[in-house]
């Protein structure tokens, strides 16, 4: 069905291509293609799609974690390398799971101000090669002997121990929220407990992730969605496909493993959350104005977001606070979309989100709204499978979840279609699409 705002604030923007590339768990066929070739490909990739040159583009943004320390501003490394004018800026925005999303909110709000009439936004990431830290000691010493002369450094040498080698993970730093002091998969668990969900249930809704996503490459779905790494960037074959999806998962291999969180009582295991990715994507944006005069048939609209904070011990229901709010300023209810993809950061995260926007005392207490948000048919959610199977390269997957939302309606002939997902931190973020203007 299709949905009418309550209010002009936000006239439909049209997504006119996109694309991603494969994604690949960190370490595998990606691990030596940096976030910025990531990005120059479904840069490229989109452009062609919609038959329109790099010099049509007026404006890049890029959602992106990591930040590479050879590629500051990677928004504006990707858009150079990707053949766009100079004197079109770019810039990155990190908001960190939602960062692929936030980018196209950027986007809509540069062409509701007329800063430019074509955006390309995306996400990319190379979780792979997030650095090993030296840890502060060894930081100290190489810089004392960066400037030492030569019997200086002789003495520096012998100073050295096994503990100055030891190295910090960063990715670990980065996926440990600061304040709460809990790693993602940690918050997950406070969920299990908060929603009493079950081990079993976790790892049967890790399993129908696989066999949806494995349905969707078997039947054509996202070779149409996917372009290629080409094997001149990484040196190996080019790679046409996601990694992550097993077509021969099931429940009695997922019971097999161990939680990895809580090792002592936990149900939070490698097989029932996202694995760590690589990957990018994107997509062009402009007016529908616009697109009409191109003569452009669009993917589908953007027609709403909403950005909201939760307690970062829970921060997979982030997604439950976005949707809430993005409903309450719209005027519109769960029930009257036709399919729903939630990030699946965590199969205890999606289930809780679940619970919880079908709980009356959940809406009373938290949201303080006086009936439940609504229930989620699973017929509805993910149809084509989620991170579990696919991955989460972190600064992609919100551009991600939008384009795999806008094919599926295209597919299925439905109308309208809500994205969210929840963020490291303690936020949710969700964006409304429809697949036609009216």
């Amino acid at each position: 069905m299709s949905l009418t705002p309550t209010n002009d604030r936000f006239p439909p923007l049209a997504i006119v291509a996109g694309v991603r590339t494969p994604f690949a768990k960190v370490y595998t066929a990606l691990s030596e293609v940096t976030a910025v070739e990531l990005g120059r490909v479904v840069v490229e990739a989109a452009l062609q799609r919609c038959g329109l040159t790099p010099q049509a583009v007026g404006e890049v943004v890029f959602g992106n974690v990591a930040g590479p320390a050879d590629a500051a501003n990677i928004a504006r490394v990707i858009a150079l390398r990707a053949g766009i004018p100079f004197d079109r800026p770019a810039h990155t925005v990190s908001r960190n799971c939602a960062s692929g999303m936030e980018s196209v909110i950027q986007a809509a709000h540069i062409l509701h101000e007329g800063r430019a009439e074509v955006v390309v936004a995306g996400g990319t990431e190379s979780m792979s090669q997030v650095p090993f830290l030296w840890n502060r000691e060894m930081q100290h010493w190489m810089w004392e002997y960066r400037q030492a002369g030569f019997l200086r450094r002789m003495k520096l040498l012998s100073r050295l121990r096994p503990r100055h080698f030891r190295p910090v993970v960063a990715l670990e730093l980065a996926l440990t929220d600061p304040v709460c002091g809990l790693s993602m998969g940690q918050t997950a668990e406070v969920l299990v407990g908060d929603f009493h969900i079950t081990r079993e249930a976790q790892d049967a809704f890790a399993l129908q992730s696989h066999q949806r996503a494995t349905a969707a490459w078997d039947s054509g779905f996202f070779k149409d969605e996917v372009t290629p790494v080409p094997s001149a960037i990484q040196g190996t074959p080019a790679l046409e496909r996601d990694i992550g999806p097993r077509p021969r998962q099931s429940l009695e291999a997922l019971a097999k493993l161990h939680p990895i969180f809580d090792h002592y009582g936990g149900s939070v295991t490698a097989g029932n959350s996202c694995p760590l990715t690589d990957g990018a994507a994107a997509l062009v944006l402009m007016s529908a104005d616009r697109a009409k005069a191109q003569g452009l048939q669009p993917l589908g609209y953007l027609r709403g977001y909403a950005i909201a904070g939760c307690d970062p011990q829970r921060m997979g229901l982030g997604p439950v606070f976005a949707i809430h709010k993005l409903l309450q300023a719209n005027v519109l209810s769960l029930s009257q979309f036709d399919l729903i993809e939630i990030n699946e950061a965590f199969a205890a995260q999606v289930l809780a989100c679940q619970q919880a926007l079908a709980s009356q005392a959940f809406a009373t207490h938290q949201l303080g709204r006086p009936v439940a948000v609504g229930e989620i048919d699973p017929g509805r959610l993910n149809i084509h499978g989620g991170a579990i199977a696919l991955g989460h390269p972190v600064g992609a997957s919100g551009t991600r979840l939008i384009l795999t939302l806008l094919r599926a309606l295209q597919q299925t002939g439905r109308q309208s279609g809500l994205a969210a997902l929840c963020v490291g931190g303690g936020q949710g973020v969700a964006v409304w699409v429809e697949r036609t203007e009216e």
